[in-house]
Protein backbone atom coordinates (compact mmCIF):
# COMPACT_ATOMS: atom_id res chain seq x y z
CA UNK A 1 0.00 0.00 0.00
CA UNK A 2 2.92 2.54 0.75
CA UNK A 3 4.01 1.77 -2.56
CA UNK A 4 1.08 3.02 -4.24
CA UNK A 5 0.90 6.00 -2.29
CA UNK A 6 4.38 6.97 -3.29
CA UNK A 7 4.10 6.38 -6.98
CA UNK A 8 0.95 8.52 -6.87
CA UNK A 9 2.94 11.43 -5.81
CA UNK A 10 5.35 11.15 -8.21
CA UNK A 11 5.74 14.33 -10.38
CA UNK A 12 3.62 16.35 -7.59
CA UNK A 13 6.88 18.66 -6.56
CA UNK A 14 7.56 19.36 -10.36
CA UNK A 15 3.72 20.49 -10.83
CA UNK A 16 4.35 22.19 -7.10
CA UNK A 17 7.76 24.27 -8.46
CA UNK A 18 5.92 25.14 -11.48
CA UNK A 19 3.13 26.50 -9.97
CA UNK A 20 5.23 28.68 -7.90
CA UNK A 21 7.40 29.36 -10.88
CA UNK A 22 4.64 31.12 -12.89
CA UNK A 23 3.34 33.16 -9.51
CA UNK A 24 6.90 34.61 -9.38
CA UNK A 25 7.03 35.46 -13.11
CA UNK A 26 3.31 36.82 -12.84
CA UNK A 27 4.79 38.75 -9.39
CA UNK A 28 7.93 39.98 -11.71
CA UNK A 29 6.03 41.44 -14.81
CA UNK A 30 3.33 43.10 -12.57
CA UNK A 31 6.11 45.10 -10.53
CA UNK A 32 8.31 45.74 -13.66
CA UNK A 33 5.42 47.44 -15.29
CA UNK A 34 4.62 48.84 -12.26
CA UNK A 35 7.98 50.47 -11.85
CA UNK A 36 8.18 51.37 -15.53
CA UNK A 37 4.93 53.69 -14.90
CA UNK A 38 6.83 55.13 -11.71
CA UNK A 39 9.74 56.39 -14.36
CA UNK A 40 7.51 57.84 -17.24
CA UNK A 41 5.80 59.96 -14.16
CA UNK A 42 8.73 61.55 -12.99
CA UNK A 43 9.94 62.01 -15.94
CA UNK A 44 6.73 64.28 -17.11
CA UNK A 45 7.22 65.89 -13.63
CA UNK A 46 10.84 66.84 -14.43
CA UNK A 47 10.05 68.06 -17.96
CA UNK A 48 7.26 69.77 -16.22
CA UNK A 49 9.01 71.56 -13.53
CA UNK A 50 11.50 72.54 -16.49
CA UNK A 51 9.15 74.62 -17.90
CA UNK A 52 8.22 76.33 -14.38
CA UNK A 53 11.31 77.27 -13.93
CA UNK A 54 12.11 78.62 -17.31
CA UNK A 55 9.20 80.76 -16.74
CA UNK A 56 10.10 81.79 -13.42
CA UNK A 57 13.77 83.10 -15.21
CA UNK A 58 11.11 84.93 -17.80
CA UNK A 59 9.79 87.12 -14.71
CA UNK A 60 13.16 87.76 -13.83
CA UNK A 61 14.39 88.68 -17.34
CA UNK A 62 11.40 91.84 -17.19
CA UNK A 63 12.79 92.89 -13.93
CA UNK A 64 16.00 93.54 -15.10
CA UNK A 65 14.77 94.71 -18.73
CA UNK A 66 13.82 97.82 -17.33
CA UNK A 67 13.07 99.36 -21.17
CA UNK A 68 9.74 97.00 -21.18
CA UNK A 69 8.08 98.78 -18.67
CA UNK A 70 9.87 101.73 -19.10
CA UNK A 71 8.13 105.77 -19.68
CA UNK A 72 8.47 104.28 -23.73
CA UNK A 73 6.06 101.52 -22.70
CA UNK A 74 2.83 103.45 -21.55
CA UNK A 75 0.39 102.59 -24.39
CA UNK A 76 -2.59 100.69 -22.97
CA UNK A 77 -3.84 97.52 -24.76
CA UNK A 78 -0.26 97.27 -26.79
CA UNK A 79 1.73 94.65 -25.44
CA UNK A 80 5.33 94.69 -25.90
CA UNK A 81 7.08 91.22 -26.53
CA UNK A 82 10.15 89.67 -25.27
CA UNK A 83 12.91 88.83 -25.75
CA UNK A 84 12.11 90.15 -28.84
CA UNK A 85 9.67 92.91 -29.29
CA UNK A 86 9.35 92.18 -33.15
CA UNK A 87 8.51 88.59 -33.33
CA UNK A 88 6.17 87.32 -30.14
CA UNK A 89 7.24 84.12 -31.31
CA UNK A 90 10.61 83.99 -30.41
CA UNK A 91 12.05 83.04 -27.32
CA UNK A 92 15.35 83.16 -25.40
CA UNK A 93 17.80 79.99 -24.48
CA UNK A 94 18.69 79.23 -20.69
CA UNK A 95 21.21 76.95 -22.26
CA UNK A 96 19.82 73.58 -21.02
CA UNK A 97 17.31 73.01 -23.14
CA UNK A 98 14.53 75.67 -21.72
CA UNK A 99 13.07 78.33 -22.98
CA UNK A 100 11.48 81.50 -22.37
CA UNK A 101 9.02 84.42 -24.12
CA UNK A 102 6.32 86.41 -23.30
CA UNK A 103 4.98 90.27 -22.87
CA UNK A 104 4.68 92.92 -21.06
CA UNK A 105 1.62 94.90 -20.79
CA UNK A 106 0.77 98.31 -19.63
CA UNK A 107 -2.69 98.31 -17.65
CA UNK A 108 -2.82 102.19 -17.04
CA UNK A 109 -1.54 105.21 -14.37
CA UNK A 110 -3.54 106.43 -11.20
CA UNK A 111 -2.62 108.94 -8.19
CA UNK A 112 0.30 107.22 -6.12
CA UNK A 113 -1.74 104.98 -2.94
CA UNK A 114 -0.50 105.95 0.27
CA UNK A 115 2.30 104.10 1.39
CA UNK A 116 4.04 103.86 -1.26
CA UNK A 117 5.62 107.32 -1.66
CA UNK A 118 6.81 109.53 0.77
CA UNK A 119 3.49 112.12 1.54
CA UNK A 120 5.63 115.17 0.71
CA UNK A 121 5.80 113.61 -3.04
CA UNK A 122 2.21 112.55 -3.29
CA UNK A 123 0.85 114.73 -6.47
CA UNK A 124 4.14 114.44 -8.14
CA UNK A 125 4.16 110.64 -9.38
CA UNK A 126 1.62 107.71 -10.22
CA UNK A 127 1.64 104.46 -10.38
CA UNK A 128 2.37 102.94 -13.61
CA UNK A 129 0.27 99.39 -14.13
CA UNK A 130 1.79 96.37 -15.98
CA UNK A 131 0.76 92.86 -16.57
CA UNK A 132 3.39 90.71 -17.57
CA UNK A 133 2.74 87.02 -19.15
CA UNK A 134 5.70 84.82 -19.01
CA UNK A 135 6.02 81.65 -20.70
CA UNK A 136 8.29 79.25 -20.13
CA UNK A 137 9.19 76.04 -22.35
CA UNK A 138 10.71 72.31 -21.32
CA UNK A 139 12.76 70.42 -23.33
CA UNK A 140 10.19 69.45 -25.83
CA UNK A 141 8.69 73.04 -27.04
CA UNK A 142 5.36 71.47 -27.86
CA UNK A 143 4.79 69.08 -25.06
CA UNK A 144 5.79 71.15 -21.86
CA UNK A 145 4.91 74.85 -21.46
CA UNK A 146 4.24 77.04 -18.20
CA UNK A 147 2.74 80.30 -17.65
CA UNK A 148 3.18 82.96 -15.03
CA UNK A 149 0.98 85.83 -14.74
CA UNK A 150 1.80 88.86 -12.23
CA UNK A 151 1.25 92.39 -12.57
CA UNK A 152 3.32 95.04 -10.80
CA UNK A 153 4.06 99.17 -10.53
CA UNK A 154 6.51 101.57 -11.43
CA UNK A 155 6.17 104.52 -9.84
CA UNK A 156 6.94 107.52 -11.89
CA UNK A 157 5.89 110.98 -13.27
Amino acid sequence: MRDNLLSNQRGSVINVALLILILLTLLGITFAGLSSTDIKITGNDRVRSMSFYAAEAARSYVEANTLLYSSTNVTVGEPRSFPDADDPTATLSLGTKQTFNGTVEYVGANASSRGRIPPSAAGLFKEHEYRMECRGYGPDNSSAESEVQAKFYRVGF
